[in-house]
């Protein structure tokens, strides 16, 4: 596992009408990824943004953008996600068939994207044991998918070390939902190494010390 903590805000908490500002913003302070939750108001009850706002942002964004697909059926969409510019794509475990996961995760890296799968917070880590040899990331969510500004799920972080013990030495562990300078280094000692933080580093006064306080 790699010492380096990926730090990936979430443009969730940016400003809709400056989003190139914003992107440009958390990326000149440190960010190592932007990440781009994606939400259809099925799988998770809000609607967000889609493919041509992925499209929009990888004219400008300098980092991988690190596209969440909180959405059903991904598997429709993974090809124009990935034309669109994603450089990771993540579909969750609960919104696919499990015998289809090994080949999303072949369509994924055919399309030379990183995949990932991720869990909700009351999925079991060990639904995802078998499939982790076909994936680059697990994301555990540590909040309830569909709303930024979420308090931290601890019972939820909890389930990091099982994954990482049945991972392969590179596979990339991020925790999503309520990460802070403190809950940040829960996650980093449970065995995580990518962070995602959207109102904490986007409501703070130092995006760059926000930014680096993950990473400590």
């Amino acid at each position: 596992m790699s010492n380096k903590i990926i730090i990936s805000p979430s443009i969730l908490s940016a400003d809709f009408a400056n989003l190139e500002r914003d992107v440009k913003l958390v990326e000149n302070k440190g960010a190592d990824w932007i990440h781009v939750d994606v939400m259809d108001g099925h799988f998770v009850p809000n609607i967000t943004i889609g493919i041509p706002v992925v499209k929009a942002l990888k004219r400008f964004a300098q980092k991988p953008l690190d596209v969440h697909l909180m959405i059903e059926n991904p598997e429709k969409y993974i090809t124009d996600f990935a034309s669109a510019g994603a450089d990771i794509i993540t579909f969750h475990y609960e919104a696919v068939e499990p015998e289809n996961i090994k080949q999303i995760c072949k369509k994924i890296k055919s399309l030379a994207c990183k995949a990932g799968i991720s869990i909700k917070p009351k999925t079991n880590q060990k639904d995802i044991i078998p499939y982790l040899e076909y994936v680059d990331m697990v994301l555990v969510m540590t909040v309830e998918p569909g709303f930024g500004g979420q308090e931290f799920m601890h019972y939820c972080a909890q389930k990091i070390p099982e994954i990482r013990q049945n991972a392969k030495e590179d596979l990339i562990v991020q925790v999503d939902g309520g990460i802070n300078d403190v809950t940040s280094k829960i996650c980093v000692s449970l065995g995580a190494n990518s962070l995602v933080a959207g109102s904490y580093i986007y409501k703070s006064k130092d995006v760059k010390k926000a930014i680096e306080s993950l990473r400590v």
